[in-house]
């Protein structure tokens, strides 16, 4: 950035050098050609000056005169600015007269133009043009001639102002740059901690069933002899961390292909109250062993129809319902109501249980995130019952929303918008 940035300052120099050249250069060639055709038509003897020129250049003073320095160049009206001269020349160069500053200098009208220093070392710019007589003869030269001292100025000062702004705009950009990259990488450390501790959750969620099917293993071959009743009960142990581990692995294949939209697209007109019905036969046995009523309120007269996969929306509310039944304590109530607003069906799936305080709602959506970290020792769940909902919602263009208290229940109100058909 730096080097770019001098590159930068050098080139912009160079080309404001060149545009006040070439102002520069357009400036005398003006002046020099007005005054050209001024006095071509005037002039009637090569080398002399007709007393008419005299009156159309006031201030033009003849080599032979004593002439007052004038402290206003006036050159045809158009020019008022210190450093202007005008010079006539005759054809063998020698001067006749002049107009403001003639600087000493080596006079001559090869080439056109050309760079003079007088002797306080201050630079012209001066620009020669032959000038011919009424009748066509050539008469002599003028010569137009501008101090540079404003150009070198004007020069200098824009390269200071570059020596200084470089260092300013060098750390400024550096601040900037070290800004911008730490926005830019943020995201990419919080996916690499996300990915840590997503590896870091699954090896635990793995290991606790492995750990259990290795400890039954091993006290079962330390026994002599092994009973069909005890074979039975070591046999439905490994089955059930099986199950475990199977619903874990099916869990993170399901999101992982969900993530890069691998996951095979099944479209069809699918009916949120028949999912909400066959789920509340479905889960009333769980319910009724946790000694919760489940209820399913219905406040629709027409069936909505919800476009996308069947079986997803089912895992959808089956989540949702299997949360709500598993964290209600005994007594308590999952009430499922259906309704529409507007283009969208509306899901509610309200509990009486723990509630999750509000430093909380955040991160339950996350995957493996818990409230409490025991909290699947009871329940049985690896964390990633939310993550999947939520996932399967935002795949069908929809969304939950989280409404909880403490000790008085949460509520997870799920918006898809309903088929136009």
């Amino acid at each position: 950035m730096g080097t770019i940035l001098c590159i930068s300052g050098i080139a912009s120099y160079l080309v404001m050098a060149h545009a006040h050249w070439q102002s520069l250069d357009r400036e005398l060639t003006s002046v020099a050609g007005t005054l050209h055709d001024t006095l071509e038509p005037i002039l009637e003897t090569s080398g002399q000056i007709s007393p008419i020129a005299k009156k159309i250049l006031p201030n033009l003073c003849l080599v032979l005169d004593q002439c007052q320095p004038n402290t206003q160049r006036h050159i045809l009206g158009g020019v008022h600015q210190d450093g202007y001269y005008v010079r006539l020349l005759s054809l063998a160069g020698n001067p006749l007269a002049s107009i403001g500053e003639n600087p000493v200098a080596n006079i001559s009208v090869l080439p056109e133009w050309q760079d003079v220093t007088d002797q306080k070392g201050e630079r012209y710019h001066q620009v020669s043009l032959l000038i011919t007589t009424a009748n066509g003869q050539n008469w002599g030269y003028i010569q137009v001639g501008r101090s540079l001292n404003d150009y070198e100025r004007h020069l200098l000062d824009s390269k200071l102002l570059l020596l200084m702004g470089l260092p300013v705009a060098l750390v400024l950009t550096s601040l900037a740059g070290w800004w911008l990259s730490g926005r830019a990488m943020k995201p990419v450390h919080q996916s690499y901690q996300q990915m840590q501790q997503f590896t870091a959750d699954a090896a635990h969620e793995l290991r606790t069933p492995l750990a259990a099917i290795q400890a039954t293993t091993e006290s079962v071959l330390r026994m002599d002899a092994l009973s069909e009743s005890e074979a039975r009960d070591t046999l439905k142990t490994i089955e059930r961390q099986n199950n475990r581990i199977s619903q874990l692995v099916r869990d993170l294949l399901l999101l992982s292909r969900m993530d890069l939209n691998m996951l095979a697209e099944k479209e069809q007109s699918c009916s949120i109250n028949d999912i909400l019905s066959d789920l509340q036969e479905e889960l009333s046995a769980l319910a009724i062993s946790q000694a919760i009523a489940l209820k399913l309120e219905i406040h629709v007269s027409q069936p909505l129809k919800v476009v996308g996969d069947e079986e997803q929306l089912y895992r959808l509310f089956s989540n949702l319902i299997t949360n709500a039944i598993r964290y209600t304590p005994e007594g308590g109530e999952v009430n499922v109501t259906l309704s529409r607003h507007e283009h969208y069906a509306v899901v509610e799936v309200q509990d009486t249980g723990i509630g999750i305080a509000e430093s909380d709602r955040e991160k339950i959506f996350e995957r493996f995130y818990r409230v409490s970290s025991d909290r699947s020792r009871y329940t049985g769940g690896s964390g990633l019952g939310l993550s999947i909902a939520k996932a399967i919602a935002q795949k069908h263009k929809g969304s939950i929303q989280l409404k909880s208290r403490l000790e008085c229940g949460s509520s997870f109100i799920t918006k898809l918008p309903l088929s136009m058909n």
